[in-house]
């Protein structure tokens, strides 16, 4: 009896010790060059930025959007990365800036960013904003479309 126990003990702990291996999707974490939350288009969507000047142009016009100047210093176009600009959409209160992405996967041609979901702090002066940010992802990736995945 008191080897059937241990037997079964020593099983439930081989499993619980065993590391889950990574899926054969593309996993990892995205850098964010520039996050704004005024300036971007009103539908929600993407474009691939193909080089620096590109990148200094896409910035420069989502402040002027805005009715501003960039206040940030232009990022280094990344070598070995595609850029990516993503337009979240029109908002219509709150501060939508995405400050940090969680994790990036590419799924069949899919391009899954997952980022921190928006908590409202209640009662919010309401005011149109249209959110965008630029991040890096490794040049290996293949994608035709992104998505944006919410979560806690």
């Amino acid at each position: 009896m008191n080897k059937l126990i241990i037997l079964c003990f020593a099983l439930i702990m081989s499993c619980t010790t065993t590391t889950a291996q990574k899926s054969e999707d593309m996993q990892t974490n995205g850098e964010i060059l520039a996050s704004e939350s005024q300036g971007g288009a009103e539908k929600a969507g993407f474009k691939i930025i193909s080089d620096q000047q590109q990148l200094r142009n896409e910035i420069i016009k989502n402040f002027a959007a805005s009715g501003t100047q960039p206040v940030m210093e232009i990022p280094v176009f990344p070598k070995d990365k595609k850029v990516v600009l993503y337009n979240l959409g029109t908002f219509n209160s709150g501060d939508h800036k995405v400050s940090t992405i969680k994790s990036i996967s590419v799924k069949n041609n899919i391009l899954y960013v997952e980022i921190p979901e928006y908590q409202s702090g209640g009662m919010a002066i309401q005011v149109m904003s249209n959110p965008w940010f630029i991040f890096s992802v490794s040049s290996t990736y293949q994608f035709t479309s992104v998505e944006l995945k919410y979560s806690k």
